[in-house]
Order: C-alpha cells, then structure tokens, then sequence
C-alpha cells in the first residue's frame, strides 16, 4: 500500500533501518562502488533523482503501490520531520493529501521560468547561469508553462497511483528522455513535479502550515547566529 523510493548516490542510509512496520522500501543507488548492498538496484548516474524516480514510475507503471513516496538518500536537509511523516503515513496514507499529491519538505521558494530569481544567485550555481523553465515546459508538455513556480525545496514528495496514471506511461517515458537530455533538468523537475502530475500550487492549508514552520527555523537559526557573536 505505502512504498518509500529512495534516489541514492553516497548517502548514508543507516536511518533506513528504522522505518515504520509494513513499508516497503526501494533503493536505487547511482554511487560509484555500489555501496547501498545487494538489494539496491544499481543505475547509471545521470539524470539525479529526476531520473531515478522516472525510471521507476516507467518501469513500475502497471503494479505502482497505491501511495509511493520519492526521496533523495539524504532527505532531512529539506525535509526534517521526514520520519515523522512516514510513521504518518504509515498508519494511515489517506491522510496524504485528498489530491493524491503531497511535497515533503520545510523549505518553500518561488522561481521565474527563467530561473532568474532562484537558481542563478544560488550559492552552488557557480557559473551564475540560468534555468529555463521555459524550455523545459515546452520539451515535457509543448507549452510555455506559467510565469513562476512554487515548491517545496528537494524534490520529495507522495504519489497516488491513480494520479499517476492520469497520465499514459508515454509520457513518463518522455519524461524520462528530458530528464537524461534536457540541461539542468533535474532542478527543472524539482519546480515542477506538481505539473507532472496535473496539480497546480500547494494547498494552501499545508502551506500555511509550512510557512509558520519555516519562519520559526529561520528565527532559530538567525537567534543562534547572535548568541554565538556571528
């Protein structure tokens, strides 16, 4: 019912041996030596998590679990209380989201379609390139796209099946050629899963929510600056 996918490089996935009874766990691992063990399933590394996740909904699209929920190896630099939402989850995954979509993460931005406003000052684009959401649009659904996008840093999230399939998997297929061949796609994604699986915005409840988390962390954060002479 419940399955966590997990896009690995050299994460280390020691917290994967206390997860909530009765969910099954997928591991795709994309590091150099294999490390994730012999139960992973070994990619080749290209694409990021984008990739990763594609590929199984491609390779999965006809036996899906009714709610997956995708990740990076790595989840709790942009989802915290990930954990926390599994165990959730777990006991009951209705409470996912009504809309059969759910971002995980504590950390929401908006960029231009042009990545102008988010991914170019970013800290780890050091080439101070830009991100064309537009072209990336047109490339997946051969449509502009809208002027902004809202997310949920990190690329994680919770899928229904049925949402899924809303979509035939030719298009997942698509899907996963932009990710290998598009530039930049992986961050392209990130912005747009929503989209992929015909969602606009974030419920505004959750958002709320989320926004009031994301104030505090940043008070927290910005207290602990000061108390140590920053």
């Amino acid at each position: 019912m419940l399955e966590l996918v997990v896009a690995r490089y050299t994460e280390n996935l020691n917290w994967l041996r206390k997860l909530p009874t009765g969910l099954h766990t997928t591991v795709y691992d994309k590091s150099p030596d294999h490390s994730a063990g012999p139960a992973a399933i070994v990619l080749p590394n290209i694409g990021r998590e984008a990739h990763t996740y594609l590929h199984h909904i491609v390779s999965r699209y006809d036996t899906l679990a009714e709610w997956t929920v995708f990740c990076q190896g790595k989840p709790f630099d942009h989802a915290y209380d990930f954990k926390k939402s599994l165990r959730e989850f777990a006991l009951n995954p209705i409470a996912i989201s009504p809309a059969g979509f759910r971002w995980l993460g504590h950390l929401i931005d908006t960029d231009d379609d042009q990545g102008e406003r988010l991914f170019r000052p970013w800290s780890k684009n050091e080439d101070n390139r830009g991100l064309d959401l537009r072209s990336f649009h047109h490339a997946l659904f051969d449509s502009d796209g809208p002027a902004t996008y809202t997310f949920v840093l990190g690329a994680q999230f919770a899928v229904h099946c049925d949402l899924v399939r809303r979509q035939p998997r030719a298009f997942y297929e698509r899907a996963l050629a932009v990710s290998i061949n598009f530039p930049d796609a992986a961050h392209c994604f990130e912005r747009s899963w929503d989209l992929v699986f015909g969602l606009v915005g974030i419920d505004r409840g959750w958002l709320a929510g989320r926004l009031t988390v994301q104030l505090k962390l940043m008070k927290h954060q910005s207290a602990e600056g000061q108390n140590s002479g920053e």
